[in-house]
């Protein structure tokens, strides 16, 4: 929506030990500084989407990355949405 260059990248998820899941994103080639990510989740399609709780950061202090601990990953893909958010205006998904 207007705001080109700062939709995530690069989005990938690493399930190790079943339970732990590591998902890890590049923000957009034009984000700015105060540009944020949120990302949400569900492990089934019609189940309730929650937020990520244990967010890995980079230098600026923007998400790039979430850590789940204690997930039942079911047998089929995780839903996953990643919003961003730029000066709290919301930029493209």
């Amino acid at each position: 929506a207007g705001m080109n260059g700062t939709a995530i990248s690069n989005f990938a998820c690493v399930i190790f030990n079943v339970s732990f899941m590591n998902c890890t994103w590049h923000v957009g080639r034009t984000a700015t500084e105060d540009t944020q990510y949120f990302l949400y989740w569900t492990p089934l399609k019609n189940e309730n989407i929650t937020e990520c709780q244990n967010y890995i950061k980079d230098t600026h202090g923007r998400h790039i990355g979430c850590r789940f601990q204690n997930v039942t990953i079911k047998n089929n893909f995780p839903y996953f949405l990643v919003n961003g958010s730029r000066s709290g205006q919301s930029i493209q998904s």
